[in-house]
């Protein structure tokens, strides 16, 4: 891959980077040239993705995180911290859902998702950017939505509410810390092929999906590598509370 974007002594922090759209982030900013804290539950995986990057001379830090749990945020942005320098690039990309008619949803369900789509996303933001502003670093957030948070998606009543906050999330954090320039946006994709959703799209019902689609596709998560670099470069110094669909045209569809 080449870039115009040059992420040469930047830092980043990347949320949910263990799998899916999170790890093609951490690949991506480490080819750019940053360091890269890569954040998530799973440990083992964190552990292959920072040998994949060592094998192109990268430098990712594997982070054990829980979004959920505001004691393990703290201590994962510290030990990001300690080992690679401040942190200047957050890629807050955790996310979950739950797919069940609004009448089938319990209270666990609807936690489930909250916690970590809009309450895990909020202090990981809240801790890097205090970070920055202890450093005075002309920082970048990007926190990841989804095009659920601009339509409706059948199903997905709280995960489509929980993205909807972190669209108001990005603009209410853009405004309060434009001061320190600290710039943030966010990114909401459509319906991406990644190793959890892979089957589903070989399916009669996923077929189906892909046929009411606008080019009757689904995207690659390499489909996001420009606008991440470029929301993550000094280059986008002028982009600040935006919201930016990447979802092939089916917002507008």
């Amino acid at each position: 891959m080449t870039t115009p974007f040059v992420l040469d002594g930047k830092v980043a922090f990347v949320t949910g980077a263990s799998s899916g759209l999170g790890r093609r982030f951490a690949l991506t900013l480490a080819k750019a040239g940053a360091k890269v804290a890569i954040a998530a539950r799973r440990a083992e995986k964190l552990e292959e993705l920072a040998n994949e990057i060592a094998q192109f001379d990268g430098r990712a830090m594997p982070v054990t995180c829980d979004v959920t749990d505001m004691d393990s945020i703290t201590a994962a942005v510290g030990a990001a911290e300690t080992e690679l320098g401040p942190v200047s690039i957050l890629i807050n990309n955790s996310g979950v859902a739950a797919q069940k008619k609004i009448v089938d949803t319990d209270e666990g369900d609807y936690d489930f998702v909250m916690d970590t789509n809009v309450k895990g996303a909020y202090f990981v933001a809240k801790a890097v950017a205090q970070s920055m502003i202890r450093h005075q670093i002309p920082g970048r957030v990007i926190n990841i939505a989804s095009v659920a948070g601009l339509r409706v998606l059948r199903q997905l009543s709280v995960y489509c509410m929980s993205k909807a906050a972190v669209v108001q999330m990005t603009k209410a954090m853009a405004v309060e810390w434009a001061r320190h320039g600290i710039n943030v946006n966010a990114i909401c994709p459509g319906y991406i092929e990644t190793e959890m959703n892979s089957d589903f799209w070989q399916t009669d019902e996923g077929m189906r999906m892909i046929k009411g689609l606008p080019r009757q596709r689904v995207g690659d998560p390499g489909d996001l590598d420009g606008l991440i670099l470029m929301l993550s470069a000094d280059d986008s110094r002028f982009i600040n509370g935006a919201v930016i669909t990447a979802d092939d045209g089916l917002s507008a569809y």
